[in-house]
């Protein structure tokens, strides 16, 4: 595999939310928290998977495989937007900030804090 970052599924990313709330964890630790009606052995495959991708590590030096996000949420995160982005957007930002905004209703902290995003890039520009 490349050494470029994949953009982990629905149920891996599931997975990574697990890690990067809980840090390093077995396999048993990650499905009690995403609860037994998820086995075992999926988990475990999953997790296989995500190391190929190299989406997860993997510390082999105790008796029970600890397993780590490979990288942080917010670089994760980012690579979704991006990939989102570029798919569903043509590329552009604002088509998605606009679609944002329009379909869902923004509190008026999340208002507060998009008015401080944009009079930072505001501030950017030259």
């Amino acid at each position: 595999m490349s050494g470029k970052k994949c953009i982990p599924t629905d149920s891996e990313l599931a997975i990574l939310q697990v890690l990067w709330r809980r840090g390093p964890s077995t396999v048993r630790e990650i499905r009690d928290v995403l609860g037994h009606a998820t086995g075992y052995t999926t988990v475990l495959k999953f997790l296989q998977i995500m190391l190929e991708k190299r989406l997860v590590t993997r510390d082999e030096g105790r008796m029970t495989h600890v397993y780590e996000a490979a990288d942080t949420e917010e670089n994760t995160q980012e690579r979704l937007l991006d990939s989102l982005i570029h798919r569903a957007f043509a590329g552009s930002s604002s088509q998605l900030v606009l679609r944002a905004l329009s379909a869902k209703k923004v509190s008026a902290g999340e208002m507060k804090m998009i008015r401080s995003l944009i009079s930072k890039q505001k501030g950017m520009t030259p």
